[in-house]
């Protein structure tokens, strides 16, 4: 049973920097890809927004709108992903969820944390 568990998160100040970390167990083989996504206080249920992903092969993509600012990178060994994120501003406030796929079939999900951003 593959289990994700996230740590970080919490409040900061507009400008001021946080760092997530995610943890993925369960498997005999490598991810595919491990990131993150985020549910904003105004979006509908399990309206997730991609923030910023990363394959194995170390591919990343990430949302424009944090592109410069946030940073994502994982130990395949380890089988984990961390976020770092700088720069953030109140429209970053969100449950920031971690989410890992395996074989391109199989996606996982954490049960989330918050990263308030206000001053």
């Amino acid at each position: 049973q593959v289990q994700v568990v996230e740590s970080g998160g919490g409040l900061v100040q507009p400008g001021g920097s946080l760092r997530l970390g995610c943890a993925a167990s369960g498997s005999n083989f490598e991810f595919t890809r491990m990131g993150w996504y985020r549910q904003a206080p105004q979006a509908a249920e399990k309206e997730r927004e991609l923030v910023a992903v990363i394959t194995n092969g170390g591919t990343t993509n990430y949302a424009d709108s944090v592109r410069g600012r946030l940073t994502i990178s994982r130990d395949n060994a380890k089988n984990t992903v961390s976020l770092q994120m700088n720069s953030l501003k109140p429209e970053d406030t969100a449950i920031y969820y971690c989410n890992v796929v395996l074989g391109w079939s199989y996606a996982y999900w954490g049960q989330g944390t918050q990263v308030t951003v206000s001053s």
